[in-house]
């Protein structure tokens, strides 16, 4: 086996890893949407599209303090 063929067959296994990588990280990504403190980040997705002044707040905010 030659350098050349070594390369191909290295190239080509590392861009399989890197593929099961990635979709394993996407599925973790969407089975756990929740962090561990219990906050949903996927509701602060659409921020950028709803910046205006008259758009309703992501997160309600109180003005009670809290202690």
């Amino acid at each position: 086996m030659d350098i050349n063929t070594f390369s191909a067959y290295a190239y080509f296994g590392l861009t399989v890893f890197l593929v099961v990588v990635l979709y394993s990280y996407i599925y973790h990504l969407y089975t756990k949407k929740k962090s561990a403190d219990g906050i949903d980040y996927e509701e602060y997705a659409n921020i950028a599209l709803n910046d205006d002044l008259e758009d309703t707040p992501v997160k309600p905010k109180s003005n009670d303090k809290e202690k």
